[in-house]
């Protein structure tokens, strides 16, 4: 079993740090008992990534294994090239990253690559034998979906996945960062976008018609009640489609 790492950015100090999401996948996989666990992560090697590195070790590891990138490079050829040589049975990795493009694509990417399943938004790992994984899905509302995918596979986690333990200081400092090369392939579509601070989007104000001061407030302080979602199970590809289609008409993002 492998867990792809990167490095996270703290939302308030901006200082680097395990990613989240992936020290949950890490946390993941130590609940299967017996299982051999391997860290990978594909990237630069300098003072700051270094230390989130090892609060990963710091959860129990010897070693990580790390293939040196330099930032502006492509890490997917790399990752891809590392799981061909020595195949996993699962991959567990992160919705996003913390940093970068953290478009959420590369685990879709690299699975389309290997030609393996991919299964996303897990919340637990049951059991893998028999060259099968028995995996439970987070859905809305607090649902839950088990599901069985053929190995190997790819699979994702988010914030419904365990909480990670600390990282214990010794052991991360013990741990040994296991440096292999690959080849290089520079991404070329990042390297013509312009970068600009984001702005904060204006939230849409509701209209409250109220007769008297108690109804307004009653409207302003009451909470907002989530919109009727519905779930779709055992449906042709065209269904779906169709489904999120119209979905996108009521919310107005087609026109």
């Amino acid at each position: 079993m492998t867990v792809l790492v990167s490095v996270g950015r703290h939302p308030v100090t901006g200082r680097s740090r395990r990613a989240d999401q992936d020290a949950r996948g890490v946390e993941l996989a130590r609940t299967l008992p017996g299982a051999e666990i391997g860290l990978l992560h594909a990237g630069r090697l300098d003072e700051g990534n270094e230390a989130a590195l090892r609060g990963y070790l710091g959860m129990g590891f010897d070693a990580l294994t790390l293939i040196e990138q330099p930032e502006s490079s492509d890490a997917l050829p790399a990752l891809a090239e590392a799981l061909k040589a020595a195949p996993p049975q699962l991959v567990i990795a992160g919705e996003r990253a913390e940093q970068g493009e953290g478009s959420g694509l590369l685990p879709y990417l690299l699975a389309e690559r290997l030609g393996w399943p991919l299964v996303s938004g897990l919340a637990a790992v049951e059991e893998v034998s028999g060259g099968v994984a028995t995996v439970l899905q987070a859905l809305p509302r607090g649902q839950r979906r088990r599901l069985k995918v053929r190995l190997p596979a790819i699979v994702t986690v988010d914030a419904a996945a365990p909480a990670p333990r600390q990282s214990a200081f010794g052991p991360a400092q013990r741990g040994r960062l296991e440096v292999s090369e690959a080849p290089v392939a520079a991404d070329v579509e990042m390297a013509e976008w312009q970068f600009k601070p984001a702005r904060k989007r204006p939230k849409r104000l509701k209209i409250v018609k109220a007769a008297s001061a108690r109804d307004r407030f009653k409207a302003a302080a009451a909470k907002a009640e989530g919109g009727g979602g519905q779930v779709l199970t055992d449906v042709t590809a065209e269904q779906g489609a169709a489904a999120v289609y119209k979905l996108l008409k009521e919310e107005g993002v087609l026109r």
